[in-house]
Protein backbone atom coordinates (compact mmCIF):
# COMPACT_ATOMS: atom_id res chain seq x y z
CA UNK A 1 0.00 0.00 0.00
CA UNK A 2 1.39 3.29 -1.11
CA UNK A 3 2.01 6.55 1.16
CA UNK A 4 -1.28 7.53 -0.17
CA UNK A 5 -3.26 4.77 0.14
CA UNK A 6 -2.43 4.40 3.70
CA UNK A 7 -3.15 8.21 4.18
CA UNK A 8 -6.87 7.45 2.38
CA UNK A 9 -7.30 4.17 4.51
CA UNK A 10 -6.69 6.34 7.66
CA UNK A 11 -9.05 9.69 6.80
CA UNK A 12 -11.77 6.72 6.22
CA UNK A 13 -11.01 4.37 9.33
CA UNK A 14 -11.33 8.15 11.05
CA UNK A 15 -14.25 9.21 9.37
CA UNK A 16 -16.55 6.22 9.06
CA UNK A 17 -15.64 5.82 13.03
CA UNK A 18 -17.11 9.03 13.64
CA UNK A 19 -19.79 8.61 11.43
CA UNK A 20 -20.70 5.34 13.55
CA UNK A 21 -20.54 7.62 16.60
CA UNK A 22 -22.40 9.77 15.59
CA UNK A 23 -25.29 7.63 14.55
CA UNK A 24 -24.90 5.92 17.95
CA UNK A 25 -25.00 8.95 19.62
CA UNK A 26 -28.56 9.87 18.31
CA UNK A 27 -29.90 6.75 19.18
CA UNK A 28 -28.51 6.76 22.48
CA UNK A 29 -28.30 10.42 23.69
CA UNK A 30 -27.79 12.77 21.00
CA UNK A 31 -25.44 15.33 23.82
CA UNK A 32 -23.09 11.86 23.79
CA UNK A 33 -21.88 11.82 20.05
CA UNK A 34 -18.24 12.80 19.75
CA UNK A 35 -18.58 15.43 17.74
CA UNK A 36 -21.30 17.32 20.32
CA UNK A 37 -19.56 16.04 23.35
CA UNK A 38 -15.90 17.24 22.38
CA UNK A 39 -17.23 20.38 21.24
CA UNK A 40 -19.18 21.02 24.12
CA UNK A 41 -16.35 20.23 26.14
CA UNK A 42 -14.41 23.08 24.28
CA UNK A 43 -16.91 25.47 24.45
CA UNK A 44 -16.51 24.93 27.94
CA UNK A 45 -12.67 25.08 28.60
CA UNK A 46 -12.19 27.85 26.08
CA UNK A 47 -11.09 31.36 27.76
CA UNK A 48 -13.79 33.96 27.06
CA UNK A 49 -11.66 36.15 25.29
CA UNK A 50 -11.29 33.60 22.27
CA UNK A 51 -15.26 32.98 22.74
CA UNK A 52 -16.21 36.67 22.25
CA UNK A 53 -13.66 36.34 19.07
CA UNK A 54 -15.57 33.23 17.75
CA UNK A 55 -19.16 35.06 18.41
CA UNK A 56 -18.15 38.36 16.86
CA UNK A 57 -15.94 37.00 14.02
CA UNK A 58 -18.23 33.80 13.20
CA UNK A 59 -21.59 35.47 14.22
CA UNK A 60 -24.13 32.48 14.79
CA UNK A 61 -21.58 29.96 12.41
CA UNK A 62 -19.62 29.83 15.46
CA UNK A 63 -21.15 26.20 16.27
CA UNK A 64 -20.94 24.83 12.50
CA UNK A 65 -17.32 26.19 12.44
CA UNK A 66 -16.23 24.61 15.65
CA UNK A 67 -17.73 21.06 14.58
CA UNK A 68 -16.21 21.48 11.30
CA UNK A 69 -12.89 21.88 12.85
CA UNK A 70 -13.48 19.22 15.76
CA UNK A 71 -13.89 16.85 12.44
CA UNK A 72 -11.09 18.39 10.25
CA UNK A 73 -8.80 17.14 13.71
CA UNK A 74 -10.12 13.93 13.66
CA UNK A 75 -9.52 13.33 9.81
CA UNK A 76 -6.21 14.96 10.05
CA UNK A 77 -5.23 12.39 12.91
CA UNK A 78 -6.62 9.73 10.95
CA UNK A 79 -4.56 10.47 8.05
CA UNK A 80 -1.33 10.17 10.52
CA UNK A 81 -2.51 7.49 11.50
CA UNK A 82 -2.69 5.66 8.42
CA UNK A 83 0.89 6.94 7.18
CA UNK A 84 2.40 6.28 10.71
CA UNK A 85 1.04 2.75 10.80
CA UNK A 86 2.90 1.40 7.77
CA UNK A 87 6.08 1.25 9.97
CA UNK A 88 3.96 0.00 12.95
CA UNK A 89 0.48 -1.03 12.92
CA UNK A 90 -0.06 -0.72 16.81
CA UNK A 91 0.12 3.36 15.95
CA UNK A 92 -3.45 2.70 14.32
CA UNK A 93 -4.84 1.34 17.59
CA UNK A 94 -3.06 3.68 19.76
CA UNK A 95 -4.37 6.66 17.63
CA UNK A 96 -8.23 5.43 17.86
CA UNK A 97 -7.78 4.53 21.40
CA UNK A 98 -6.67 7.85 22.02
CA UNK A 99 -9.13 9.36 20.07
CA UNK A 100 -11.94 7.07 21.59
CA UNK A 101 -10.92 8.22 25.66
CA UNK A 102 -11.30 11.60 24.05
CA UNK A 103 -15.11 11.24 23.44
CA UNK A 104 -15.50 9.09 26.53
CA UNK A 105 -14.38 11.90 28.68
CA UNK A 106 -16.04 14.55 27.38
CA UNK A 107 -19.30 12.59 27.20
CA UNK A 108 -19.17 11.68 30.90
CA UNK A 109 -18.34 14.84 31.84
CA UNK A 110 -21.50 16.64 30.69
CA UNK A 111 -24.16 17.87 32.72
CA UNK A 112 -26.80 15.25 31.30
CA UNK A 113 -24.79 12.40 30.79
CA UNK A 114 -26.71 8.87 31.03
CA UNK A 115 -25.04 5.79 32.27
CA UNK A 116 -24.79 4.81 28.44
CA UNK A 117 -22.82 7.98 27.86
CA UNK A 118 -19.66 6.19 27.28
CA UNK A 119 -20.52 4.19 24.01
CA UNK A 120 -20.78 6.20 21.04
CA UNK A 121 -17.33 7.29 21.34
CA UNK A 122 -16.33 3.62 22.07
CA UNK A 123 -17.78 2.49 19.53
CA UNK A 124 -16.08 5.29 17.07
CA UNK A 125 -13.04 4.07 18.09
CA UNK A 126 -13.61 0.44 17.73
CA UNK A 127 -14.93 0.92 14.37
CA UNK A 128 -12.03 2.93 13.57
CA UNK A 129 -9.29 0.59 14.32
CA UNK A 130 -11.50 -2.48 12.69
CA UNK A 131 -11.15 -0.67 9.49
CA UNK A 132 -7.44 0.60 9.19
CA UNK A 133 -6.70 -2.64 10.37
CA UNK A 134 -8.65 -4.29 7.20
CA UNK A 135 -7.23 -2.36 5.14
CA UNK A 136 -3.82 -2.95 6.49
CA UNK A 137 -4.71 -6.75 5.60
CA UNK A 138 -6.03 -6.19 2.53
CA UNK A 139 -3.28 -4.40 1.26
CA UNK A 140 -0.76 -7.35 2.13
CA UNK A 141 -3.02 -9.83 0.29
CA UNK A 142 -3.06 -7.61 -2.72
CA UNK A 143 -1.28 -9.15 -6.01
CA UNK A 144 -2.45 -5.99 -8.24
CA UNK A 145 0.44 -4.00 -9.30
CA UNK A 146 0.36 -0.12 -8.11
CA UNK A 147 -1.00 1.14 -11.36
CA UNK A 148 -3.92 -0.48 -11.10
CA UNK A 149 -4.89 1.15 -7.21
CA UNK A 150 -6.41 4.05 -8.75
CA UNK A 151 -10.45 2.70 -8.15
CA UNK A 152 -9.99 1.67 -4.63
CA UNK A 153 -8.20 5.18 -4.02
CA UNK A 154 -11.53 6.41 -5.56
CA UNK A 155 -13.26 4.64 -3.84
CA UNK A 156 -11.64 5.47 -0.45
CA UNK A 157 -12.15 9.23 -0.96
CA UNK A 158 -16.04 8.61 -2.15
CA UNK A 159 -16.55 6.25 1.42
CA UNK A 160 -14.79 9.64 3.53
CA UNK A 161 -17.25 11.83 2.07
CA UNK A 162 -19.79 9.44 2.81
CA UNK A 163 -19.09 9.01 6.02
CA UNK A 164 -18.43 12.84 6.86
CA UNK A 165 -21.66 13.78 5.65
CA UNK A 166 -23.46 11.17 7.73
CA UNK A 167 -21.40 12.59 10.92
CA UNK A 168 -23.21 16.26 10.03
CA UNK A 169 -26.60 15.05 9.12
CA UNK A 170 -26.11 13.36 12.94
CA UNK A 171 -25.11 16.12 14.29
CA UNK A 172 -27.18 19.18 12.58
CA UNK A 173 -30.50 17.11 11.38
CA UNK A 174 -32.84 18.29 13.81
CA UNK A 175 -35.23 20.73 13.16
CA UNK A 176 -34.78 23.60 16.10
CA UNK A 177 -36.35 26.47 14.39
CA UNK A 178 -40.01 24.80 14.24
CA UNK A 179 -42.31 25.13 17.37
CA UNK A 180 -43.24 21.77 18.75
CA UNK A 181 -46.60 20.23 16.71
CA UNK A 182 -49.42 19.38 19.66
CA UNK A 183 -48.51 22.30 21.91
CA UNK A 184 -52.04 24.15 22.53
CA UNK A 185 -51.41 27.92 24.18
CA UNK A 186 -54.10 29.09 27.01
CA UNK A 187 -55.37 32.41 26.68
CA UNK A 188 -52.73 34.94 28.71
CA UNK A 189 -55.01 36.37 31.83
CA UNK A 190 -53.38 39.89 31.13
CA UNK A 191 -53.14 40.66 27.55
CA UNK A 192 -50.75 42.59 25.97
CA UNK A 193 -52.03 45.74 24.15
CA UNK A 194 -52.22 45.67 19.85
CA UNK A 195 -49.43 46.26 18.91
CA UNK A 196 -48.70 49.89 17.05
CA UNK A 197 -48.05 49.93 13.42
CA UNK A 198 -43.64 50.49 13.21
CA UNK A 199 -41.80 53.15 11.37
CA UNK A 200 -40.76 50.16 8.71
CA UNK A 201 -43.87 50.72 6.60
CA UNK A 202 -42.52 54.47 5.49
CA UNK A 203 -39.02 54.59 6.62
CA UNK A 204 -36.96 52.02 4.29
CA UNK A 205 -34.20 49.92 5.95
CA UNK A 206 -35.11 50.48 9.62
CA UNK A 207 -35.45 47.37 11.67
CA UNK A 208 -39.20 46.24 12.08
CA UNK A 209 -41.16 46.90 15.27
CA UNK A 210 -41.44 43.38 16.02
CA UNK A 211 -38.50 40.59 15.22
CA UNK A 212 -39.61 37.55 13.47
CA UNK A 213 -39.05 34.34 15.34
CA UNK A 214 -37.49 33.35 12.14
CA UNK A 215 -34.95 36.13 12.76
CA UNK A 216 -34.62 36.37 16.46
CA UNK A 217 -30.83 35.83 17.40
CA UNK A 218 -29.69 33.12 19.05
CA UNK A 219 -26.33 33.19 21.14
CA UNK A 220 -26.22 30.14 23.76
CA UNK A 221 -23.69 27.78 25.03
CA UNK A 222 -25.28 24.29 23.66
CA UNK A 223 -23.80 23.00 20.68
CA UNK A 224 -26.78 20.34 19.90
CA UNK A 225 -30.38 21.95 20.47
CA UNK A 226 -31.79 20.30 23.14
CA UNK A 227 -34.98 18.16 22.25
CA UNK A 228 -37.05 17.70 25.05
CA UNK A 229 -40.35 15.98 25.62
CA UNK A 230 -42.71 17.95 27.13
CA UNK A 231 -44.20 15.49 28.45
CA UNK A 232 -41.42 14.42 30.67
CA UNK A 233 -40.51 17.84 31.62
CA UNK A 234 -40.35 19.41 34.48
CA UNK A 235 -39.65 22.63 36.49
CA UNK A 236 -38.43 22.31 39.77
CA UNK A 237 -38.26 25.65 42.45
CA UNK A 238 -36.22 24.64 45.61
CA UNK A 239 -32.78 25.91 47.16
CA UNK A 240 -33.87 28.12 50.45
CA UNK A 241 -37.24 28.01 50.52
CA UNK A 242 -40.02 26.75 52.90
CA UNK A 243 -42.04 24.93 50.01
CA UNK A 244 -40.08 23.57 46.93
CA UNK A 245 -42.18 22.39 44.55
CA UNK A 246 -42.40 21.21 41.30
CA UNK A 247 -44.38 21.24 37.90
CA UNK A 248 -45.04 19.28 34.98
CA UNK A 249 -45.48 21.33 31.64
CA UNK A 250 -49.81 20.40 32.11
CA UNK A 251 -49.16 22.27 35.64
CA UNK A 252 -47.22 25.18 34.20
CA UNK A 253 -49.68 25.69 31.33
CA UNK A 254 -52.52 25.85 33.81
CA UNK A 255 -51.19 29.01 35.31
CA UNK A 256 -52.17 32.28 35.14
CA UNK A 257 -50.34 33.78 31.93
CA UNK A 258 -49.41 37.07 31.21
CA UNK A 259 -48.62 38.80 27.62
CA UNK A 260 -45.90 41.18 27.46
CA UNK A 261 -43.42 42.68 24.30
CA UNK A 262 -39.99 42.70 25.79
CA UNK A 263 -36.77 43.34 24.09
CA UNK A 264 -33.67 41.27 24.64
CA UNK A 265 -30.09 41.23 24.13
CA UNK A 266 -26.93 39.85 24.63
CA UNK A 267 -24.17 40.84 26.59
CA UNK A 268 -22.13 40.18 23.87
CA UNK A 269 -23.55 41.80 21.16
CA UNK A 270 -21.21 44.76 19.63
CA UNK A 271 -22.01 48.57 19.29
CA UNK A 272 -24.30 48.41 16.27
CA UNK A 273 -24.41 44.41 16.55
CA UNK A 274 -27.36 42.15 15.47
CA UNK A 275 -27.52 40.63 18.67
CA UNK A 276 -31.00 41.95 19.67
CA UNK A 277 -34.11 41.60 19.06
CA UNK A 278 -38.05 42.22 20.12
CA UNK A 279 -41.36 40.34 20.19
CA UNK A 280 -44.32 39.17 22.07
CA UNK A 281 -43.63 36.67 25.16
CA UNK A 282 -46.53 34.72 26.96
CA UNK A 283 -45.71 32.70 30.39
CA UNK A 284 -45.80 32.46 34.03
CA UNK A 285 -44.73 35.08 36.37
CA UNK A 286 -41.46 34.19 38.06
CA UNK A 287 -42.89 36.43 41.10
CA UNK A 288 -45.64 34.41 41.50
CA UNK A 289 -43.87 31.42 41.63
CA UNK A 290 -41.31 32.68 44.02
CA UNK A 291 -44.45 33.80 46.21
CA UNK A 292 -45.81 29.98 46.07
CA UNK A 293 -42.13 28.71 47.48
CA UNK A 294 -41.66 31.32 50.08
CA UNK A 295 -37.76 32.23 49.54
CA UNK A 296 -36.08 32.48 53.04
CA UNK A 297 -34.33 35.63 54.46
CA UNK A 298 -31.14 35.95 53.63
CA UNK A 299 -31.74 34.91 49.84
CA UNK A 300 -30.77 37.29 47.32
CA UNK A 301 -30.14 35.02 43.95
CA UNK A 302 -32.01 32.57 42.09
CA UNK A 303 -29.43 30.61 39.70
CA UNK A 304 -31.64 29.19 36.78
CA UNK A 305 -30.31 25.97 35.21
CA UNK A 306 -31.09 24.55 31.55
CA UNK A 307 -31.03 21.33 31.03
CA UNK A 308 -27.48 21.24 29.09
CA UNK A 309 -25.66 22.06 32.58
CA UNK A 310 -26.02 26.03 31.30
CA UNK A 311 -26.63 28.05 34.86
CA UNK A 312 -27.35 32.09 35.00
CA UNK A 313 -27.68 34.05 38.51
CA UNK A 314 -30.40 36.34 38.45
CA UNK A 315 -30.70 38.90 41.42
CA UNK A 316 -34.01 37.76 43.50
CA UNK A 317 -34.98 41.45 44.03
CA UNK A 318 -35.04 41.55 40.20
CA UNK A 319 -37.36 38.92 39.88
CA UNK A 320 -39.56 40.47 42.80
CA UNK A 321 -39.61 44.09 41.99
CA UNK A 322 -42.59 44.22 39.95
CA UNK A 323 -41.09 43.63 36.47
CA UNK A 324 -42.52 41.37 33.96
CA UNK A 325 -39.70 38.59 34.49
CA UNK A 326 -41.65 34.71 33.17
CA UNK A 327 -41.18 31.91 32.74
CA UNK A 328 -41.95 31.82 29.02
CA UNK A 329 -43.56 29.43 27.01
CA UNK A 330 -44.33 31.72 23.80
CA UNK A 331 -42.95 33.81 21.45
CA UNK A 332 -45.06 35.67 19.03
CA UNK A 333 -47.74 34.19 19.79
CA UNK A 334 -46.80 30.74 19.33
CA UNK A 335 -45.01 27.99 21.56
CA UNK A 336 -41.35 28.63 21.78
CA UNK A 337 -39.07 26.87 19.22
CA UNK A 338 -36.56 24.17 20.07
CA UNK A 339 -33.58 26.35 19.77
CA UNK A 340 -35.09 29.60 21.73
CA UNK A 341 -36.08 27.41 24.78
CA UNK A 342 -38.88 24.87 24.15
CA UNK A 343 -40.71 24.25 26.41
CA UNK A 344 -39.87 26.74 28.79
CA UNK A 345 -37.18 29.24 29.35
CA UNK A 346 -36.76 32.26 31.74
CA UNK A 347 -37.22 35.56 30.28
CA UNK A 348 -35.80 39.05 32.41
CA UNK A 349 -36.92 42.45 31.24
CA UNK A 350 -33.75 44.86 31.60
CA UNK A 351 -30.72 41.94 32.09
CA UNK A 352 -28.80 40.65 29.53
CA UNK A 353 -29.69 37.18 28.24
CA UNK A 354 -26.36 35.44 30.08
CA UNK A 355 -27.95 36.08 33.69
CA UNK A 356 -31.84 36.53 33.13
CA UNK A 357 -32.59 34.78 30.00
CA UNK A 358 -31.68 30.50 30.22
CA UNK A 359 -33.16 28.40 27.57
CA UNK A 360 -34.08 24.96 28.04
CA UNK A 361 -35.37 25.37 31.87
CA UNK A 362 -35.18 22.75 34.40
CA UNK A 363 -34.50 24.43 37.69
CA UNK A 364 -34.82 27.63 40.09
CA UNK A 365 -32.74 27.50 42.52
CA UNK A 366 -33.29 30.43 45.65
CA UNK A 367 -29.62 30.44 46.65
CA UNK A 368 -26.86 33.65 47.52
CA UNK A 369 -24.36 35.27 44.79
CA UNK A 370 -21.65 34.08 48.03
CA UNK A 371 -23.06 30.47 47.68
CA UNK A 372 -23.31 29.55 43.98
CA UNK A 373 -21.79 31.18 40.71
CA UNK A 374 -22.87 30.54 37.76
CA UNK A 375 -21.64 29.22 34.11
CA UNK A 376 -20.43 33.08 33.05
CA UNK A 377 -19.16 34.43 36.37
CA UNK A 378 -17.13 31.58 36.75
CA UNK A 379 -15.35 32.70 33.59
CA UNK A 380 -14.86 36.46 34.89
CA UNK A 381 -18.09 37.85 33.85
CA UNK A 382 -20.32 40.48 36.38
CA UNK A 383 -22.68 38.82 38.67
CA UNK A 384 -25.12 42.09 37.89
CA UNK A 385 -25.81 42.67 34.38
CA UNK A 386 -28.53 45.61 34.19
CA UNK A 387 -28.87 46.21 29.96
CA UNK A 388 -26.86 49.12 28.92
CA UNK A 389 -29.23 52.05 26.64
CA UNK A 390 -27.59 51.82 23.51
CA UNK A 391 -28.45 52.42 19.90
CA UNK A 392 -27.67 50.87 16.41
CA UNK A 393 -27.48 52.61 12.95
CA UNK A 394 -29.38 50.70 10.32
CA UNK A 395 -29.68 52.96 7.36
CA UNK A 396 -27.57 54.51 5.52
CA UNK A 397 -24.76 52.34 4.93
CA UNK A 398 -22.05 51.69 1.98
CA UNK A 399 -22.43 53.90 -0.68
CA UNK A 400 -25.87 55.92 -1.80
CA UNK A 401 -27.04 58.15 -4.10
CA UNK A 402 -26.77 62.66 -2.91
CA UNK A 403 -30.03 63.85 -2.09
CA UNK A 404 -32.91 63.35 0.51
CA UNK A 405 -32.07 60.24 2.59
CA UNK A 406 -33.10 59.17 6.29
CA UNK A 407 -30.42 57.78 9.12
CA UNK A 408 -32.91 55.04 10.98
CA UNK A 409 -32.10 52.79 13.55
CA UNK A 410 -33.44 51.27 17.01
CA UNK A 411 -32.17 52.30 20.32
CA UNK A 412 -32.92 50.80 23.63
CA UNK A 413 -32.89 50.72 27.27
CA UNK A 414 -34.79 47.81 28.89
CA UNK A 415 -36.53 48.82 31.58
CA UNK A 416 -35.90 52.76 31.74
CA UNK A 417 -37.24 53.49 28.13
CA UNK A 418 -35.82 55.40 25.71
CA UNK A 419 -36.95 58.92 25.61
CA UNK A 420 -34.18 60.91 23.08
CA UNK A 421 -32.11 59.50 20.22
CA UNK A 422 -29.56 62.18 18.40
CA UNK A 423 -27.53 61.87 15.07
CA UNK A 424 -24.67 63.73 14.34
CA UNK A 425 -22.63 63.74 11.42
CA UNK A 426 -19.06 64.92 10.99
CA UNK A 427 -18.80 65.49 13.92
CA UNK A 428 -21.20 68.21 13.88
CA UNK A 429 -24.11 69.37 16.23
CA UNK A 430 -26.17 66.80 17.73
CA UNK A 431 -29.67 66.08 15.91
CA UNK A 432 -32.63 65.27 17.69
CA UNK A 433 -34.27 61.91 15.57
CA UNK A 434 -37.98 61.90 15.47
CA UNK A 435 -39.15 58.26 17.25
CA UNK A 436 -41.21 55.89 16.47
CA UNK A 437 -44.14 54.09 18.35
CA UNK A 438 -43.55 53.87 21.96
CA UNK A 439 -44.45 50.57 22.91
CA UNK A 440 -43.18 50.42 27.06
CA UNK A 441 -40.11 50.49 28.94
CA UNK A 442 -39.22 47.06 28.02
CA UNK A 443 -39.61 47.11 24.25
CA UNK A 444 -36.46 49.16 21.86
CA UNK A 445 -37.88 52.31 20.27
CA UNK A 446 -37.57 53.29 16.45
CA UNK A 447 -36.04 56.58 14.96
CA UNK A 448 -35.19 58.40 12.03
CA UNK A 449 -33.73 61.58 11.00
CA UNK A 450 -34.06 63.44 7.65
CA UNK A 451 -30.88 63.77 5.85
CA UNK A 452 -29.75 65.87 2.63
CA UNK A 453 -26.79 63.98 2.14
CA UNK A 454 -23.95 65.82 -0.14
CA UNK A 455 -21.42 64.27 -2.21
CA UNK A 456 -18.20 62.89 -0.84
CA UNK A 457 -17.96 60.28 2.97
CA UNK A 458 -19.28 61.50 5.61
CA UNK A 459 -19.24 60.14 9.48
CA UNK A 460 -22.39 59.59 11.08
CA UNK A 461 -22.51 58.63 14.66
CA UNK A 462 -25.62 58.12 16.63
CA UNK A 463 -26.75 58.37 20.68
CA UNK A 464 -29.56 57.54 22.47
CA UNK A 465 -31.02 58.14 26.20
CA UNK A 466 -33.30 56.57 28.90
CA UNK A 467 -36.46 57.21 30.03
CA UNK A 468 -34.73 59.68 33.01
CA UNK A 469 -33.01 62.01 30.23
CA UNK A 470 -29.42 59.42 31.44
CA UNK A 471 -27.50 59.62 27.96
CA UNK A 472 -25.24 56.02 26.98
CA UNK A 473 -22.42 56.22 27.64
CA UNK A 474 -19.72 57.69 25.01
CA UNK A 475 -16.23 56.06 26.23
CA UNK A 476 -15.57 52.81 24.19
CA UNK A 477 -15.59 49.94 26.31
CA UNK A 478 -15.46 45.89 25.10
CA UNK A 479 -18.12 43.21 26.07
CA UNK A 480 -16.32 41.84 28.96
CA UNK A 481 -16.88 42.10 31.78
CA UNK A 482 -20.71 43.81 31.28
CA UNK A 483 -21.62 44.38 27.90
CA UNK A 484 -19.90 47.44 25.85
CA UNK A 485 -20.44 51.02 25.76
CA UNK A 486 -19.94 53.76 23.36
CA UNK A 487 -21.37 55.59 20.63
CA UNK A 488 -22.52 53.66 17.30
CA UNK A 489 -20.29 55.62 14.22
CA UNK A 490 -20.58 54.35 10.79
CA UNK A 491 -19.24 56.04 7.73
CA UNK A 492 -21.02 56.77 3.96
CA UNK A 493 -19.55 57.13 0.51
CA UNK A 494 -22.08 59.43 -0.81
CA UNK A 495 -22.09 59.64 -4.93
Amino acid sequence: MTRLDSGLAGLTAAGAGLAAGQVLGALVAPGSAPLIAVGSAVIDLAPPALKEWAASTLGTADKAVLVAVVALAVGVLGVLAGLGSRRWRPLGDLTAALLGATGIAAALTRPDAGPLAFLPSLAAALVAAGILRWHHRRASTLSHPPDHAGPDRRLVLTAGAGVAAAAVTATFGGAGGRPPAGVTLPSAATPAPPLPAGLEATVAGVTPLRTPVKDFYRIDTALLVPQLDPGAWRLEVTGMVARPFSLSCDELLALPMIERDITLTCVSNEIGGPYCGSTRWTGVRVADLLARAQPSPGADQVLSASTDGFTASTPLAVLLDGRDAMVAIAMDGRPLTAEHGFPARLVTPGLYGYVGATKWLTRLTVTTFAAEQAYWTTRGWAEQAPVKTATRIDTPTGRILAGTTVVAGVAWATHRGVSRVQVQVDGGPWQDARLGPDVGLDYWRQWYLPWNATSGRHRLAARAFDGSGVPQPAAVQGVLPDGPTGYHVVDVDVA
